[in-house]
């Protein structure tokens, strides 16, 4: 089982890093709020265990975005606050579960069986946006009922983009998704940029629409022009 560890206490997160290894989980840990919204939102993990006071983004802020995305990981929070209306607020966010601190890890390991025992939702098997449909089943794209051919790493990017409609994707996050299993990619960044250049010849070319759009400085980002 992989857990996603947000937690900016440096002390704190070793123990739990090291507890939870010693259990049998594989731990990604982030120091930070944006970081660790990052990796949320590039890679599959079975729990996210996030504090809420945490720099750049705090944790509620990161479970806001997380579940605006519809990403679906169990999220228990971790937080010194202890008062009802955090609490309220944590859950309404689309927590699952909240332990305030200081807690004693028998019973977070209790908490982490408990959410991610809980019944999955049905897999969503076709991804759309405007006229652009992506059967995970079939490994098929179409746009207004049209077949696009796709080569394997661009249905990876594509489905990417498709998850993660309308949030700007740098280089370094399109990397850890679509190239994390490859031992050396070359020239990271020019790798990208020409990969993102054919998957938007093969969506864009010839529509008056154009759905995947470059951002300077920024990265990409899949969206209807406004």
């Amino acid at each position: 089982m992989k857990v996603l560890l947000v937690e900016d206490e440096l002390k704190l997160a070793r123990a739990l890093e090291k507890g939870l290894c010693a259990e049998g989980f594989v731990v990604d840990k982030a120091v930070d709020g944006l970081r660790g919204l990052e990796m949320a939102l590039t890679c599959h993990h079975d729990v996210m265990i996030l504090d809420v006071m945490l720099p750049y983004l705090n944790g509620f802020e990161v479970l806001s975005r997380v579940r605006q995305q519809r990403c679906k990981v169990p999220v228990i929070l971790l937080t010194a606050r202890n008062s009802l209306s955090d609490r309220v607020k944590g859950l309404d966010l689309g927590a699952d579960d909240y332990l305030p601190k200081p807690f004693e890890f028998p019973e977070l390991l209790a908490r982490i069986r408990a959410v991610t025992r809980r019944p999955a939702s049905e897999p969503q098997l076709i991804l759309r946006f405007a006229d652009l449909e992506l059967n995970l089943g079939s490994r098929e794209l179409r746009r207004d009922g049209h077949l696009i051919p796709l080569r394997a790493k661009e249905y990876a990017l594509m489905e990417l983009f498709m998850r993660r409609k309308g949030l700007v994707l740098s280089r370094s996050m399109i990397l850890n998704h679509v190239w994390a299993s490859d031992m050396d990619y070359g020239d990271a960044s020019n790798l990208v940029d020409v990969y993102v250049g054919q998957l938007r010849k093969k969506i864009d070319s010839g529509r008056d629409q154009k759905l995947l759009h470059t951002l300077r400085g920024a990265g990409y980002v899949l969206r209807e022009p406004s």
